[in-house]
């Protein structure tokens, strides 16, 4: 009987502007926009008028392997659905706030709950009711298709739109910053 080929370890593909990482080092928690962040921004509603979610599973795995590397995930929305709800419960996002146009004080509740500041804090948005969270947060993240100002105030705006992707780049990009993608990649690779 042949012997299985070793599987050797494989480096990282993901290259990110050292002074990136270095902004985001000491990120503990991440707030997240939903409608524009974790969905394309679209409102679907039925026939019975019940509003549909699409969420993309690079950026619910990002999610996931943030609370993996030591990183709360935390959401902050405008908007409440039992869609968005479910989703986030099968994520075990446990930090949320829903139904809220002004996010600063929701995220300070979060991170006094954490026993964190705002120098530990990330945020993504892609509009003007995330702009006080953005722009108090170490890291301000803004997917592609943001709102011009809120792209501005963005530390970095990811190649992907709201909805594809954009919060996995984050996620990504914080998981490199604490010294853990690697490693965690390096799970999936056996």
């Amino acid at each position: 009987m042949a012997a299985e080929p070793a599987v050797l370890p494989v480096a990282p593909a993901l290259r990110i502007d050292p002074e990136l990482l270095l902004r985001a080092q000491g990120v503990r928690v991440a707030f997240f926009d939903v409608d524009g962040v974790l969905t394309d921004g679209g409102l679907y509603f039925t026939e019975a008028g019940e509003t549909i979610k699409r969420f993309n599973t690079l950026d619910g795995h990002g999610l996931k392997l943030l609370q993996k590397a030591g990183i709360t995930p935390a959401v902050i929305t405008g908007r409440d659905s039992a869609p968005l709800r479910v989703r986030l419960k099968a994520l075990g996002v446990e930090h949320a706030v829903f139904g809220t146009e002004d996010k600063r004080p929701a995220a300070e509740h979060i991170l006094s709950t954490l026993g964190l500041d705002w120098s530990q804090a990330a945020a993504m948005g892609d509009d003007w009711p995330d702009l006080p969270v953005m722009r108090r947060s170490a890291f301000a993240c803004a997917p592609a298709n943001a709102q011009i100002e809120v792209r501005h105030a963005a530390h970095h705006v990811t190649q992907a739109r709201g909805g594809d992707g954009a919060a996995r780049e984050l996620c990504d990009l914080l998981l490199v910053a604490t010294g853990r993608y690697a490693g965690l990649l390096a799970d999936y690779s056996a």
